[in-house]
């Protein structure tokens, strides 16, 4: 059976570069960037809810609020 590239490439950005536990910036996956977000407890649980209200993942969630911010910031800048 032939490797999964795609798999492995996605396995590869799930796996941690260190062990250091402030790190932030994580690898690329395709054209995407994988990052990962560090919150205070009671934002996560908050976060939690919001998702499942929406029948969603927080990851997904995340990612949304990300876009639309990153959107809204262009056309601040007139881009």
């Amino acid at each position: 059976m032939p490797a999964d590239d795609e798999l492995e490439s996605y396995l590869a950005a799930l796996a941690p570069e260190s062990t250091d536990a402030e790190t932030t910036a994580g690898t690329s996956f395709g054209n995407a960037q994988v990052y990962q977000l560090r919150l205070q407890l009671m934002a996560n649980e908050q976060l939690k809810e919001l998702a499942a209200e929406r029948q969603t993942s927080p990851q997904a969630l995340a990612t949304e609020w990300v876009m639309q911010r990153l959107e809204w910031e262009a056309r601040q800048r007139g881009f």
